[in-house]
């Protein structure tokens, strides 16, 4: 099967969920049930590098995970990639000077200058050379459009080599209009569109994190191909919800 970055570079439509908890057990029920990649959140989530490659252990033979590292960061994202996950998501990446930052701490040389390391990516130094010559090929890198800054530099920020897709993020994107959480205020939505706009023009793969299931249906009529859906704790929380309705009335 093609790994996780040709899928994206070619297109296809990949569903995946927002995984905050450390606990791997939920990222094999999400691996079982069905979605196409796991987005592991070190941003906002209670993860660290020890919970990162545990649940890698446990599912990213069947489903691959990609993390969100806490900060564009040489040492984190270097940390990160040599747990052996399939590929990144950078936030906060404003301009071309970010992405090229992200891709250099990403890329092995001469294309980068990542860190040559021994960690679970290279079987711990037993597969070593085969992984430092396909790592570059097979480890996608996606940055965050979640700012109105990246909004006006998204053109830049897309002609880095090395930049896979383009993942929107719509609440830190409201917070920087001044309304947090407001996604549906028009000067959001507009920067929303302008942003998609341009990345179907371009035919960059476009990714936009989407609470529900509606949301998601909407977002890839729109021509988005890599969509997260709501967050473990979110579907948890909405499931507990609806059983006690349904028992109390």
């Amino acid at each position: 099967m093609n790994n996780f970055r040709t899928r994206l570079l070619n297109h296809e439509r990949l569903i995946g969920t927002l995984l905050t908890l450390p606990l791997p057990s939920i990222a094999e029920m999400c691996a079982d049930a069905g979605f196409d990649w796991l987005f592991l959140d070190m941003e906002h989530g209670a993860l660290d590098l020890h919970d990162v490659q545990r649940i890698a252990q446990a599912v990213n033979d069947k489903c691959p995970c990609i993390v969100r590292v806490p900060i564009n960061d040489r040492m984190w994202i270097g940390q990160v990639l040599d747990l052996g996950v399939a590929g990144i998501i950078i936030p906060q990446v404003n301009s071309a000077e970010d992405a090229q930052r992200a891709v250099y701490a990403a890329k092995y040389p001469p294309q980068g200058g990542r860190g040559v390391g021994v960690g679970r990516a290279s079987r711990y130094g037993a597969n070593l050379q085969n992984y430092l010559q396909s790592a570059n090929e097979e480890t996608a890198l996606i940055v965050q459009i979640e700012h109105r800054d990246a909004v006006e530099h998204v053109e830049q920020i897309a002609n880095v080599a090395g930049v896979d897709a383009l993942m929107l993020g719509p609440l830190d994107l409201s917070g920087s209009f001044g309304k947090p959480a407001q996604i549906d205020a028009p000067e959001v939505q507009a920067a929303i569109a302008r942003v998609r706009e341009f990345g179907m023009a371009r035919n960059i793969p476009m990714s936009l994190f989407c609470p529900d299931a509606e949301r998601a249906l909407r977002a890839l009529n729109q021509g988005y191909t890599l969509i997260p859906i709501a967050t473990d704790n979110l579907m948890f929380v909405r499931a507990a919800k609806q059983l006690i309705a349904s028992v109390k009335g």
